[in-house]
């Protein structure tokens, strides 16, 4: 069992996204969009003219906010962009989960934090 333990924040906590405009757009919908005084968002649009960078410095930015308990990512922007930031991160809260999107299925073979998960409760990865 883990040791670390995570912070309680005051006042509402939200979910951030980060996927393809249909996939953000979805979540959207739902009311989890959130935009501060100083313009900053909880979501990111990721398509073909988005630079690496960028991607990787909005996922940063996220798990430095303390209002973000949960970051959506899907699948395939955390195997091509993100994959070497989550393996690192071993926090609890923001929790970090990866999603399918609408062109790309998930697998659970490559989602790090599953197979986490998995070793703990089986002992072993997923076949």
């Amino acid at each position: 069992m883990s040791k670390k333990t995570f912070k309680k924040t005051e006042g509402t906590s939200l979910v951030s996204i980060i996927g393809d405009e249909d996939t953000v757009t979805g979540f959207l919908l739902t009311g989890i969009g959130e935009k501060n005084i100083k313009g900053e968002t909880n979501f990111l649009v990721v398509d073909q003219k988005t630079e690496p960078k960028q991607i990787e410095a909005a996922f940063n930015q996220f798990l430095k906010q303390p209002n973000i308990a949960v970051i959506l990512v899907t699948q395939f922007v955390a195997e091509n962009y993100l994959r070497h930031i989550i393996n690192e991160y071993d926090g609890i809260v923001p929790t970090i989960l990866e999603i399918p999107s609408k062109e790309h299925a998930y697998e659970a073979k490559k989602d790090t934090i599953i197979q986490r998960a998995h070793r703990l409760l089986y002992g072993g990865d997923i076949q």
